[in-house]
């Protein structure tokens, strides 16, 4: 993990969440707040681990995975520059609840927990940030327990690759198999026909890892409406519209 020290406003404001403070708290919290990369694959809490830093992505995308028995993962939530990983810390917790893996590399601003901790404490405004934030966090896992026990993992993988897309504003990303599998909580065969099923259909392209949706209204279509109810929540910007 690189570090750069405290760059300009306009780069912490890259993230929605950090963006939405007025001027004044944002000014308050910058000098707490170091710029730092992030590399695809890495495992930045485990359960139970302590919240020692607060991150705010600014184009790294983080996949929340519950874990049972230390091994069997399903993706909960994803986190990327509409968001925070941490932000349990503003309803008291100290400990991380899920495992967060970086599915893809990036920058994020981020902050000491504890410090964070007392800012929350202090700092009304930013508390019904963070409140709204993680209303919508808890609105969005919900909704995946709900998919992942009732709909069909064709229908699931389609909705997978649609929040990435609007996450990463892109048509175009990389997801490996084994990734997949982690984040569905199958087997990778499983996420094979999946895929081939979507790809044969023309809704996607998938290769090695690497994603093109070519179809976008297409995919949702295929998707459960677990995808729509998740945008309506608020835990996804709106592909194309900053």
């Amino acid at each position: 993990m690189n570090f750069a020290a405290h760059p300009p406003v306009a780069e912490h404001s890259s993230n929605l969440l950090l963006a939405a403070l007025p001027p004044q708290e944002l000014a308050q919290l910058l000098p707490q707040l170091d710029q730092v990369t992030v590399a695809a694959g890495q495992v930045l809490c485990e359960p139970g681990d302590p919240i020692r830093h607060i991150h705010f992505p600014h184009d790294c995308l983080i996949s929340l995975l519950g874990v049972a028995e230390g091994r069997m993962t399903l993706e909960v939530g994803q986190v990327g520059r509409e968001g925070m990983l941490g932000a349990t810390v503003a309803l008291g917790h100290d400990t991380a609840q899920v495992r967060a893996v970086v599915q893809r590399a990036g920058s994020a601003s981020r902050m000491d927990g504890a410090r964070f901790q007392q800012e929350v404490a202090r700092n009304p405004v930013l508390q019904q940030v963070l409140y709204r934030y993680t209303d919508s966090l808890l609105a969005q896992a919900i909704q995946i327990a709900v998919c992942s026990r009732f709909h069909v993992l064709e229908a699931r993988l389609a909705r997978s690759l649609l929040v990435t897309r609007d996450r990463l504003q892109s048509d175009r990303f990389h997801l490996t198999h084994e990734f997949l599998a982690h984040a569905l909580g199958v087997r990778r065969v499983g996420v094979t026909k999946a895929a081939s099923a979507l790809q044969q259909q023309g809704l996607i392209n998938y290769s090695r890892g690497n994603i093109e949706i070519l179809d976008p209204e297409g995919l949702a279509a295929a998707s459960c409406t677990c995808y729509q109810i998740v945008r309506e929540a608020g835990a996804l910007p709106v592909h194309g519209v900053l």
